[in-house]
């Protein structure tokens, strides 16, 4: 979501009006800057604050059942949206947000945490407040959120909110990271001068280029790079955390570059060519599949979103990624040599073996039929496992939504962020392909997603236990409990809201709960519980599972 300069409207509102206080005019910039939606839960110090976000007309309150979804929520939110907000209470409600704001702060999302914080009057008195760790001062859930934030605003008398407010939303969209505001309990409803004329006019200056000298999602460079990718002619491919990111029915495609689990002949290309082009990437352990890419630095040209490195130097900085891959597409010659390499040597994809009538079922096949569900309407939402590995290898119809938590790797993002993903865009119907150990950690805003009219289909994978630790590191703590999953979602459902349930356990039985789900159910929420083999798992995960297990194991070096 672009933000313009003179695109958002400042009006006047009379002094002494019940729209001229702090909380309603945070309430205006939310909407001003795309957030219809924010999501919160209750608690003692933020309750007078949600009063006065629901009395804004244009702004609606999603209530969650705890801060965690709530802060996955706003996650998901602003990938579709370009910004979130979620609202807690101070300390309990900060901590428990805290781990969903690391996650967004990773994956550079701008997301603004609001926080329902102390009295005023309580600052500097010494005294101890509930919701604390009994310290006299209470700046502990301050330094906590000033790793995980670009800025932090701590509203504790009205003179400088209006400033405060503007400055963190601002910083927030301009460097695409999350920010923190506490608001004192007991000044969301009082008016102040600030609130009612707005003195302080609310824009964005641009961020500039120095000509001379996972993260094209915030350098907002998706339609330059494809730009470059259509002068050059060169082959193009995705490191896993920018599926979505690039179309994928690009003519010169040629799939995910991720190592040894990288799409079928997709790493060989990119790793024997004379020089490579990486936009944005992220080189950790997971990306590089346990530090095994087999990329030589000398041969890459690293554009960040605001620097672009040369093999091992020179590094250039103050250049916009958006600005250099536009000017770079006016300037190279035409050369398609890399993608006709691709073209020689490409075999297409093998097919699942056809199941036998009333055969179990099996994760390829499963993924089989999701990929036959997707279109430019649809969204798909991967939860860290092997779903990662499995939604890696979807092929995406022009206009079809992805997202998945690469570098953050949190398991239980994916029900919040399908929430609050489907909340931002509802034009798109969204396909969550979940584990059933992830799905423990966060199940319980299912019930948000009843109350919110979603009609999102969710994929649960049941193998009773965490398929990503077995591969990395097996022991008996990856065995969960099993749940009655289609059981416990019709007890959250209780007959209020539209949703259906039910449970697969053979390829015939899935095509019929999918024609169901896109049929007669296709204004429900649609739960599908797919009962699969414990050791039932994708090739690649298998793969970077032992690579990853490798690299984290190594032993120490000599002292």
């Amino acid at each position: 979501m672009d933000f313009k300069i003179g695109a958002i409207q400042n009006s006047i509102v009379p002094f002494n009006s019940p729209e001229s206080t702090l909380v309603r005019h945070l309430a205006r910039r939310l909407v001003q800057i795309g957030v219809t939606d924010v999501f919160s839960v209750p608690g003692d110090f933020n309750l007078t604050l949600l009063d006065h976000l629901v009395a804004e007309p244009e702004l609606n309150l999603i209530g969650c059942c705890n801060e965690l979804n709530a802060g996955y929520a706003a996650d998901g939110y602003a990938r579709a949206r370009g910004v979130g907000a979620c609202v807690v209470t101070f300390t309990v409600g900060g901590l428990s947000v805290i781990n969903a704001i690391a996650g967004a702060y990773s994956e550079n999302l701008p997301l603004i945490c609001i926080v329902g914080g102390p009295n005023s009057n309580d600052y500097g008195t010494n005294r101890i407040l509930h919701h604390t760790i009994e310290l006299h001062d209470f700046s502990q859930e301050l330094r906590c959120f000033q790793t995980v934030t670009c800025y932090q605003a701590v509203l504790n008398n009205l003179d400088d909110a209006h400033e405060l407010i503007d400055i963190a939303i601002s910083t927030c969209l301009k460097e695409s990271k999350p920010v923190y505001i506490s608001v004192g309990c007991n000044l969301p409803g009082i008016p102040h001068p600030t609130f009612s004329c707005e003195p302080v006019p609310f824009s964005l200056s641009p961020r500039l280029s120095n000509m001379m000298g996972q993260n094209m999602r915030v350098a907002k460079a998706c339609d330059a790079f494809v730009e470059l990718a259509d002068s050059c002619g060169y082959a193009v491919a995705v490191m896993p955390a920018a599926k979505g990111l690039v179309p994928e029915h690009h003519p010169h495609f040629l799939g995910t570059y991720w190592g040894a689990v990288s799409t079928a002949f997709c790493a060989e290309i990119v790793e024997s060519a004379d020089a490579y082009l990486f936009a944005g990437p992220i080189f950790n352990d997971y990306s590089n599949v346990g530090y095994s890419l087999l990329r030589k630095k000398e041969k890459a040209i690293i554009v960040q979103p605001d620097r672009v490195t040369i093999g091992n130097g020179p590094a250039f900085g103050c250049v916009l990624m958006r600005d250099f891959l536009a000017a770079l597409a006016k300037r190279l010659k035409h050369n398609p040599t890399s993608y006709e390499n691709y073209h020689r040597i490409y075999v297409p994809d093998g097919q699942p073996l056809k199941c036998e009538p009333k055969e179990a079922l099996r994760v390829n096949v499963l993924f089989q039929h999701i990929q036959n569900m997707l279109s430019g309407e649809s969204a798909v939402i991967a939860e860290t496992g092997d779903s990662w590995f499995n939604c890696q290898k979807l092929k995406l119809p022009q206009g079809c939504g992805y997202e998945f938590q690469m570098q953050y790797g949190s398991i239980g993002w994916s029900v919040g962020a399908s929430l609050g993903y489907a909340q931002a865009a509802p034009d798109k119907r969204v396909i969550a392909c979940i584990g059933d150990g992830s799905f423990q950690v966060t199940a319980q805003d299912i019930s948000t997603m009843l109350r919110c009219g979603q009609r999102t289909i969710i994929f649960l994978m049941n193998n009773v236990g965490y398929r990503i630790g077995v591969e990395i590191h097996d022991g008996p703590y990856n065995v969960i409990k099993n749940w009655n999953y289609t059981g416990l979602v019709d007890a959250i459902h209780n007959g209020e809201g539209k949703c259906w349930t039910t449970k697969v356990y053979c390829e015939e039985e899935l095509v019929e709960a999918i024609e169901t789900a896109n049929g007669a159910k296709k204004d429900c929420l649609c739960f599908i519980e797919v009962i699969v083999h414990k050791d039932d798992t994708s090739k690649e995960l298998l793969e970077w599972g032992s690579r990853v297990s490798a690299a984290i194991n190594r032993p120490p070096n000599p002292q």
